[in-house]
């Protein structure tokens, strides 16, 4: 059903987000200010006790600085309520006095097929979980025993058994007047080619129900109990209800506990989730019987922006962990990416948790490899790189692999990871050289790794040696010292504090107490920082002579100079980050002949380099500052300068 433009806006705006709140939370009265639609509470999604769920009523948006869950009030009934996008409008629209648009008659006809065939399933999973405690389950009983799934794992996972009969449940149904059409839409049963009754899917089995996100069965996976059967699993066909590339199974209770801050934790199956959630890994999923579709990797991350594939050792599961890697990589994004647990080798999770408890099953978990880590494995190992064009092919292979990634920043980090891997590999033991020093074609040559010797004018920089994290933190720090030094300016910056991507985690959590807290003073603020984090965080804060000597904290108690540091620290260090995104662009765009467009942004960005060299000249002998504010390392300033030469070289030569 579509809704007519303009309609979710003024929802929205009829509706207070606070009020919506408030029915499920207790507001924290010392925090909130109710005046201004500033509203505090323990958070709805996760268990605690202090109040680090914000609602800002003014501009109708909630987040949690603890589960970092966020959205607005149609979001917010949709996981409360549990109910779909259309269903969460209906509620507030009542709520606001809004008249739902009328629906069209053939939507309105299959939603209601859809929930015919809902109920459908649920006799279906009532009468599989009958069966497996009748006589008839003596066999599932025993084998589910021998695997040692206790009665209450049974119960909370709604295991049942399909007896071995062809229409024990089709039979089931029709006696209670389900439809056949209805049994057979449902994926229950199928049609008789030779004219006789439909016969059941699932027959001398053990029944696991697959539940969608709403909490509704959807389908059912199940593990025949003959040994020589075709098909040791075997899930529902295809139907109105499910999608089996877009469907995961234990999906609800794996948001939820991830919500609570755990792990999302990627298994094989059905019995690996259950003896992983048993164990307390409860936010653990599984496909269904197939390897990981772009629909399914987009579930993940709407759950954790980074799961954990958790695969056997064994050739299979590196074969499936490699297959991973081609889908997710277009489909990278900041914040959305993908790590990977290998078990020993002939290991499920549940064969190393029964031998060595959860902590071994913690230890592969923590133990977790980045993509790039796999990806440079599987075009490497086992091969010998003994002649140049076997190398060249190995680069080709990464060259089109690396490619595949849209977001130009998160490509340029995978190309200098694997230009490190490939260092490591062809040269171990050997310096690479590099050139130092100078203009007009002055300088020598030096092994890379051998500091340069510091410029007279630049020999007391607090940065001299620093790269771009470290330029990074040390901003990040400064920004932090002076809110706690001067709280009563964190009002101005509050929006953009959220929003702002902490290079540091202790850093990021002292964001955090501050904007929960909203103290009053600068003792306050250490008071909180002191009992949320313990001593050494804010010791730590300070301990830089960068943060030492800045403005703000030589001159504290003046709120105009702290304003200053933070506007300016903040601004340069999102012109940085931009800077290193223009570079990635660049490079990018000079896959083709250049043009003159090209030749034009480049000769900008070397411009404003130099400018940025004469101007500043305090932090230039291993990074220097770009005319926005960016801090630019050497080497970017480098590639600025080869580009463009590499250009005019070009044009020259055509």
């Amino acid at each position: 059903m579509s809704l007519p433009p303009g309609f979710l806006d003024e929802l929205r705006t009829r509706v207070s987000l606070s009020q919506v709140v408030g029915r499920k939370v207790m507001w924290d009265a010392r925090k909130s200010n109710q005046g201004k639609g500033d509203m505090w509470a323990p958070c709805p999604f996760h268990q605690e006790k202090s109040a680090s769920f914000h609602v800002d009523d003014r501009k109708g948006y909630y987040y949690c600085f603890g589960c970092h869950a966020k959205g607005d009030a149609i979001s917010f009934v949709r996981e409360t309520e549990n109910v779909d996008f259309m269903e969460a409008v209906r509620i507030l629209a009542g709520e606001a006095g809004m008249q739902m648009p009328a629906r069209d008659p053939q939507a309105q006809k299959k939603a209601d097929r859809r929930t015919q065939l809902a109920e459908v399933m649920e006799q279906a999973v009532q009468f599989f979980r009958l069966n497996l405690a009748a006589g008839g389950g003596f066999a599932a009983r025993e084998y589910l025993d021998q695997r040692g799934m206790a009665q209450a794992t049974r119960e909370r996972f709604e295991i049942g058994f399909a007896p071995a009969g062809w229409q024990g449940l089709y039979d089931h149904l029709r006696g209670k007047n389900v439809p056949e059409e209805l049994i057979i839409g449902a994926g229950l049963a199928k049609a008789s080619n030779k004219g006789g009754k439909p016969y059941d899917v699932f027959r001398n089995r053990i029944i696991f129900p697959i539940r969608d996100a709403r909490g509704r069965c959807i389908a059912f996976g199940g593990r025949a109990m003959d040994p020589t059967d075709n098909a040791k699993y075997l899930n529902s066909p295809e139907t109105e209800l499910f999608d089996k590339g877009r469907s995961l199974y234990n999906h609800a209770p794996a948001r939820e506990a991830a919500g609570k801050g755990q792990t999302l934790v990627v298994a094989e199956g059905y019995m690996d989730v259950i003896a992983l959630s048993v164990a307390g890994f409860g936010a653990t999923v599984a496909p269904l019987g197939t390897a990981i579709t772009e629909d399914q990797l987009r579930l993940l991350w709407r759950i954790a922006p980074e799961p954990i594939i958790a695969l056997d050792g064994d050739s299979a599961g590196l074969r499936a962990a490699r297959r991973v890697i081609d889908l997710a990589l277009p489909l990278l994004e900041s914040g959305n990416s993908l790590r990977f647990a290998i078990l020993p080798e002939g290991q499920d999770p549940d064969d190393l948790i029964k031998a060595k408890g959860p902590d071994a099953m913690q230890a592969v978990l923590d133990g977790a490899r980045p993509m790039v880590s796999l990806l440079w494995e599987r075009e490497t190992e086992g091969q010998v790189f003994d002649s140049p064009e076997r190398r060249a092919a190995l680069d080709k292979r990464l060259r089109a692999a690396v490619s595949l990634i849209r977001d130009p920043s998160i490509r340029g980090h995978y190309g200098e990871e694997i230009k490190r891997m490939r260092q490591e590999l062809f040269f171990p033991q050997r310096p690479r050289a590099q050139w130092s020093g100078g203009s007009g074609g002055k300088g020598s040559w030096r092994a890379r790794g051998t500091p340069e010797p510091v410029r007279a004018s630049t020999k007391h920089s607090l940065l001299v040696t620093a790269d771009p994290a470290t330029e990074d933190r040390l901003r990040e720090a400064v920004i932090l010292a002076s809110l706690v030094l001067h709280p009563d300016v964190l009002a101005r910056f509050e929006s953009a504090l959220e929003m702002l991507e902490f290079s540091d985690p202790d850093h990021a959590r002292i964001r955090d107490v501050l904007l929960r807290a909203h103290p009053a003073s600068s003792d306050a603020a250490k008071e909180a920082i002191a009992t949320a984090l313990g001593p050494d965080a804010l010791e730590n804060l300070f301990a830089p002579r960068h943060v030492q000597i800045s403005p703000t904290v030589r001159t504290p108690g003046d709120t105009t100079i702290a304003a200053m540091c933070v506007a300016e620290a903040m601004a340069k260090l999102k012109a940085r980050r931009g800077a290193q995104r223009e570079i990635a662009e660049a490079m990018e765009d000079l896959t083709g002949v250049a043009d003159e467009g090209l030749t034009w942004r480049l000769q900008q960005a070397a411009e404003a380099l130099n400018r940025a060299e004469r101007s500043e000249t305090e932090d230039t002998t291993e990074y220097e500052t770009g005319s926005n504010g960016a801090l630019v390392s050497r080497e970017e300033r480098e590639t600025f300068d080869k580009l463009l030469q590499g250009i005019k070289y070009t044009k020259g030569k055509g």
